[in-house]
């Protein structure tokens, strides 16, 4: 296997349990936090991970039921319809929905906006609602597909105005989806992700789409839910991704709770949901894609079916609410000092505000993790200061979405500025970023990290992908006493990545003091094998700076000053060991939230390096 299973699989078993128990108010940009999700450690002492890092399956177990409901839930899979188990002998009941859900998520306003004004606003692209081509063969960039096919405008439609100022919205779209797409088919609009999402959202925002003065709009609205609803009971099982198929199940469940006669189909979709995710969290609350915007579409989902138990008056089964407690602290970690997330697995640099919104409407509390041993990623903060490093391989193809090649890479951090960053965005592709380099953003040298020979650590594929590269990466974290005083936080990391190409392995040592003001680090080429290759092999470390952080090499070209917006000053030093490399400015690029990208520049060791090793030590120290 290429990522092993750790070894303390049966002591981290029990962490839901634990997940649920630990609350605490959510994490603010500068608000310290009361409960500690992570691992305590005396001062002073190793803080030691096991090698081969990897994602264990979590074990939720189906919720208990009666012999009766095992019975129903057992016959619905076998496909009698949920009327004829409700009432053998009577008429199936007319098609309605049962409640009026309200989801705690808001929608975005200025998008909603856009609807209103007659296009959609998705990833910062506008595109006119009477020139899109709702059909499932139209060939839409994967934004427009989630967003077209998905129905997840609705959010943001319900967020601008009254429901009375945007029903007319709502049905225009509606209509002209339904037009495209009169019954179940094959292609975008059929993909069980996409499915899932469209019916969840149908029910959810259901009086935008239902409310209407257009009966014969509302009752063909109505028989196509059903329709979906059914069609998904089929297919569910048959998504590309575990995450797709949680949504499908998501959804199968609501509609077993929001629809008559549907005790049957919500045991069967509950049965479904938790078993589906079990198999793509990990032990520590971290999706097995090791994706940000994976993450919260999860918490998104399990948070609006709360609301239609809510809705319904029923108690969801325990281990989704402790599902949903295990989702959130892990997407904490990567939180900056600002409150915003982290570049990382294709997202953008989500906002704080968004992040917010999701984990307000979770009901949630809980802190960030700051060793989280099976999603991979490191979280050190002091002094105003946050680091994070990817110390883990990069997911499985079989659960990549948008896999990146971001081993050892990090992003540092202080206050509410970003001063090293990932370029993030393969994630958003299609909207303002083009699709043609998704690719590249997903690459090793778009992550702040070492590349060798100008290849990836691990090869990156076609439609989100990986192929063979890093299997295998060791991690050891530690407090550590500096010689002049004072304490700091010291990661240090290997991977095998470039082992089979070019017999070196990439080991990084990142310390961070606990006053935040200075961050070391060592990058290190070790050879492999009982007999080292002569030559020279090409390598780059690349730095990518944050927005609007103006650099300047100095006259040795063996640093750089860092002028931040708020005033203060960074400088930047490198010294190589029997390693030939130079220091230079070049050009990069950054996605916001919205998926918008912008010019920033990157700080670039380039330079020769022995197939015999060598190490390059670097420093970023905040003057004054």
């Amino acid at each position: 296997m290429s990522q092993l299973l750790a070894k303390d699989k049966a002591k981290d078993a029990s962490v839901p349990a634990k997940a649920s128990q630990e609350r605490a108010i959510p994490l603010g940009a500068n608000e310290e936090p009361l409960v500690d999700g992570g691992q305590a450690t005396d001062e002073g002492s190793p803080e030691l991970i096991e090698p081969g890092r990897s994602l264990v399956l979590s074990d939720f177990t189906k919720p208990e039921i009666s012999t009766t409901e095992r019975f129903l839930r057992f016959a619905y899979r076998l496909g009698v319809p949920g009327h004829t188990l409700s009432s053998p002998f009577g008429k199936a009941r007319k098609l309605r929905l049962l409640a009026t859900v309200e989801s705690p998520i808001p929608g975005n306003k200025v998008a909603g906006t856009a609807l209103r004004a007659g296009h959609f606003l998705i990833c910062g692209v506008k595109a006119q609602i009477s020139q899109m081509d709702f059909g499932t063969s139209a060939h839409l960039t994967p934004p427009f597909e989630r967003t077209i096919h998905g129905f997840t405008w609705l959010r943001d439609l319900s967020a601008c105005s009254s429901r009375d100022q945007c029903i007319t919205t709502a049905e225009r779209v509606l209509s002209s989806w339904l037009n495209a797409n009169p019954k179940p088919g094959k292609g975008a609009a059929w993909n069980v992700g996409h499915t899932g999402h469209r019916l969840m959202n149908w029910m959810v925002h259901a009086p935008l789409i239902l409310s209407g003065k257009d009966k014969a709009l509302r009752n063909r609205a109505l028989h196509n839910l059903g329709e979906t609803a059914r069609w998904l009971d089929k297919n569910v099982s048959k998504a590309d991704d575990r995450l797709s198929e949680a949504a499908g199940w998501c959804a199968i469940t609501a509609a077993g709770l929001l629809l008559p006669e549907g005790k049957a189909r919500r045991l069967y979709g509950e049965s479904g949901l938790i078993k589906a995710l079990g198999e793509m969290v990990g032990d520590d609350g971290g999706l097995l894609s090791r994706s940000v915007n994976g993450q919260l579409e999860a918490i998104a989902l399990l948070t609006d079916l709360k609301a239609c138990y809510a809705a319904t008056r029923n108690d969801p089964p325990p281990a989704l609410q402790a599902m949903l407690e295990f989702l959130v602290p892990p997407v904490l970690a990567l939180t900056h000092a600002d409150g915003s997330l982290g570049s990382w697995q294709g997202a953008g640099a989500i906002s704080a505000d968004r992040l917010s919104d999701i984990i307000v409407a979770s009901e949630v509390r809980t802190r960030p993790l700051k060793d989280i041993r099976q999603w991979g990623y490191q979280r050190v903060t002091g002094g105003g200061s946050v680091l994070q490093f990817d110390a883990a391989p990069p997911p499985l193809t079989r659960h990549a979405k948008v896999g990146c090649a971001s081993t050892l890479a990090f992003e540092f951090s202080h206050k509410k500025q970003r001063i090293i960053v990932n370029c993030g965005g393969a994630a958003v592709a299609g909207g303002q970023i083009p699709i043609r380099i998704e690719q590249g953003l997903r690459a090793t040298a778009a992550h702040s990290t070492m590349v060798l020979d100008d290849t990836n650590s691990t090869a990156v594929l076609m439609k989100g992908r990986l192929g063979k590269g890093v299997t295998e990466v060791e991690i050891d974290r530690r407090l550590q006493q500096l010689e002049k005083g004072g304490t700091a936080t010291r990661l240090e990391a290997s991977h095998d990545g470039y082992v089979s190409r070019f017999n070196l392995q990439h080991r990084r040592i990142l310390i961070m003091r606990d006053e935040g003001t200075e961050l070391r680090g060592e990058d290190v080429l070790t050879p492999v094998g009982k007999r080292a290759k002569r030559g020279k092999i090409g390598f780059g470390i690349r730095f990518h700076i944050g927005r609007g952080i103006e650099l300047r090499l100095t006259d040795d070209k063996k640093g750089a000053g860092l002028s931040l917006p708020d005033g203060s000053v960074w400088m930047f030093r490198t010294s190589a060991t029997d390693m030939e490399g130079e220091l230079a400015i070049e050009e990069s690029i950054w996605a916001d939230s919205d998926g918008k990208p912008h010019p920033i520049q990157q700080l670039v060791i380039q330079g020769m390096a022995p197939r015999s090793g060598g190490t390059v030590s670097w420093l970023f120290k905040k003057m004054g």
